[in-house]
């Protein structure tokens, strides 16, 4: 199939295809939406109704998949976020970062994420997981995502001269065009996939405690420091007197006054550990001695280890419109 032909589909079927890929998209799946935004943006110089019909598609698709996800945090709880980072190849200190995010900004987050690399997908089911009422998620969703697809519809049509130079191009290449555009999308999910193996491979070669062990040297009450880095306003629970805070560089601050003779071991809940790892390998260039648990907070708590509770910090995400994290369903 040439390039030709698929620019002569578009128009006759780029509406139920921008659906379909965005659709994928907001799922998880790890292909390149905005191309196609730009393309149908450029286009409406010529075809208004055809923008405003994929402006309504591709909002509808982003808000069917959000609130699926939303829907998933809601029953599933925070821990549906690593199911989400592991699909979408996306970096799996983007559990932290995403928390971090929705606390500090609160329900503008759900406006706004989508324009935030590594954030814009885990907002709804974080959103969920949180406790949000239905309706402000809905109709903010609605909102952010029309803010989103209008946004990138507009940069298509700001930016007609450049889109129909790159198509140009592309017809110039005649049937090489199609072999180029499969392996600059395959470049991508590689360069995505090859980031999360040296992310993941970094955080597997950090050196490891396993919860026994750390038990163990509590009991004994060896000089060992615990160190959560999940951040405090989210966690209803921790391994006891493990030291917390809501950004990398107050835990940092709070760790100075340490004896030199101090163990540490970090611990979260994210996939691979990796968040921990980061925090160890940080402490470790300070000169402490610094290790990560294996499994973190879940394993702890699978090993029917002692668990510290608290309520959570009230946090920017609970109002306007959101209900306390416990008063999520379960």
């Amino acid at each position: 199939m040439s390039i030709d032909t698929l620019l002569q589909l578009f128009p006759a079927h780029g509406v139920l295809a921008i659906f379909l890929i965005v659709f994928a998209k907001r799922m998880g799946v790890p292909i390149p939406v905005i191309p196609f935004l730009l393309l149908a943006g450029a286009r409406g110089a010529q075809d208004a109704p055809y923008v405003f019909a994929v402006l309504a598609a591709a909002t509808l698709a982003t808000t069917l998949a959000d609130g699926v996800w939303f829907a998933a945090g809601r029953r599933f709880g925070i821990d549906v976020l690593a199911l989400l980072c592991r699909i979408s190849l996306s970096a799996d200190t983007c559990i932290r970062k995403s928390r971090l995010t929705f606390l500090r900004y609160g329900t503008v987050a759900v406006l706004f994420a989508r324009f935030v690399p590594g954030v814009g997908g885990l907002a709804p089911p974080l959103a969920g997981a949180l406790g949000m009422r239905v309706g402000s998620f809905a109709g903010l969703n609605l909102v952010g995502s029309l803010l989103w697809v209008g946004a990138s519809l507009a940069a298509g049509l700001l930016l007609q001269d450049q889109v129909a130079a790159i198509t140009g191009a592309l017809r110039d290449l005649g049937s090489q065009a199609v072999p180029l555009l499969l392996i600059l999308a395959a470049t991508y999910v590689g360069w995505l996939g090859m980031r999360r193996f040296l992310v993941t491979f970094a955080a597997l070669r950090a050196p490891r405690m396993k919860v026994e062990e750390l038990a163990e040297r509590m009991a004994r009450g060896e000089p060992v420091v615990v160190v959560d880095v999940r951040g405090s306003a989210l966690a209803k629970a921790r391994i006891p007197g493990a030291r917390h805070s809501e950004s990398d560089r107050e835990l940092l601050e709070a760790l100075d006054d340490l004896p030199d003779n101090a163990h540490l071991v970090a611990y979260c809940d994210c996939p691979n550990d990796v968040s921990a790892a980061r925090m160890a390998a940080r402490l470790r260039k300070r000169g402490l001695a610094a290790q990560v648990l294996t499994g973190g907070f879940s394993a702890w708590v699978a090993a029917g280890l002692p668990v510290q509770s608290q309520e959570p910090a009230a946090s920017p995400a609970a109002a306007p419109g959101a209900q306390s994290p416990s008063a999520a369903p379960a």
